[in-house]
């Protein structure tokens, strides 16, 4: 209404103008006219009719007259205050198309949330002291819990050198010696309050495999699923036999997935997969099977003996898969 109140002001006043305030109003005229007819009115019987409704006229349009000017009175036309309104709206549509918004609501939510960060960057040296506060809280909290685990390692120590050392004589290595060596450091870690060094002996006997600690820890974690890959690195023989006796053990509680080329190893399996690679449409596809019994067989026959195998290759592996 305010972009139209200068119309609307001068409207009004001219219809004022000619009702009340011209040089011969039209209220003015009416009240000339029934002056004019009541003077004849006895010499004619429709005078009173037409001066009943003349009279009726002229009490309308003076209340027309009045109506008008209270309502243009209350018609409030301020420039500078519609330029001002008119500024706003231009902000408003500029913020509107910077916030990618269609609505005002919208606009006030990212208003309240702008407030807020600006309250929380206001606010900035109390959150910092919180944030110092639950850190020191969560330290104190790490510190304990670190002397716990700290405490533990110290007592398993000898249990898993132990264990350790019993397994490098069952895989041939029976001057070998493992030795876990835990020094306290003065500052928590990652690792807790602990460095843990494992220090090999081999006494020139060979290199250490890794798969005797990892076959340890997966006695003491639920793992449903262990995959080994090229364990059979350096050893041979008895030694890759009693390592595929260790991971059929393992087998008894979880899936243990094993990639070797050593025939000690394979034939403790209890299933095998061929992985083999075929060049299909100029490309090469990388493909695996499962291989039925008598392919197992087979299979482990060309490990112990080359591409052709022997009857006694194969007679071995036989025995091997059936055990």
């Amino acid at each position: 209404m305010l972009s139209n109140a200068e119309g609307i002001k001068g409207v009004l006043g001219k219809v004022y103008f000619e009702l009340q305030e011209s040089e011969t109003p039209l209220v003015q005229q009416i009240k000339s006219l029934l002056n004019q007819l009541n003077t004849f009115q006895s010499y004619h019987p429709d005078l009173s009719f037409l001066l009943q409704r003349l009279r009726s006229v002229q009490i309308e349009l003076q209340d027309i007259a009045d109506e008008v000017g209270r309502i243009s009175d209350h018609v409030n036309y301020d420039p500078e205050k519609i330029e001002q309104l008119n500024e706003r709206l231009s902000a408003g549509y500029k913020l509107l198309k910077k916030h990618g918004v269609q609505t005002t609501n919208e606009l006030l939510l990212i208003q309240q949330q702008l407030a807020e960060k600006m309250q929380a960057v206001l606010n900035i040296d109390e959150a910092i002291l919180q944030k110092e506060k639950q850190s020191a809280q969560l330290m104190n909290e790490g510190l304990i819990m670190a002397k716990k685990i700290s405490a533990i390692r110290q007592q398993q120590t000898k249990s898993l050198e132990d264990k350790v050392n019993k397994l490098l004589i069952q895989v041939g290595m029976p001057n070998a010696r493992l030795k876990v060596e835990i020094k306290n450091e003065a500052e928590l870690n990652q690792f807790g309050l602990d460095t843990i060094d494992f220090l090999f002996d081999a006494n020139k006997s060979g290199q250490f495999q890794p798969v005797r600690i990892k076959s340890l820890v997966a006695e003491s974690i639920d793992l449903p699923t262990m995959i080994f890959d090229e364990i059979d690195t350096g050893i041979s023989g008895e030694a890759a036999k009693q390592v595929g006796i260790i991971l059929k053990v393992l087998a008894v509680k979880r899936q243990v997935i094993c990639i070797t080329h050593q025939p000690q190893i394979a034939g403790k399996a209890d299933s095998h997969f061929f992985v083999y690679k075929e060049i299909v449409k100029d490309m090469v596809k990388t493909n695996i099977r499962r291989l039925t019994t008598e392919e197992r067989i087979t299979t482990i026959a060309k490990m112990l003996s080359g591409e052709k195998p022997t009857a006694a290759a194969l007679e071995n592996a036989k025995e091997m898969v059936g055990n």
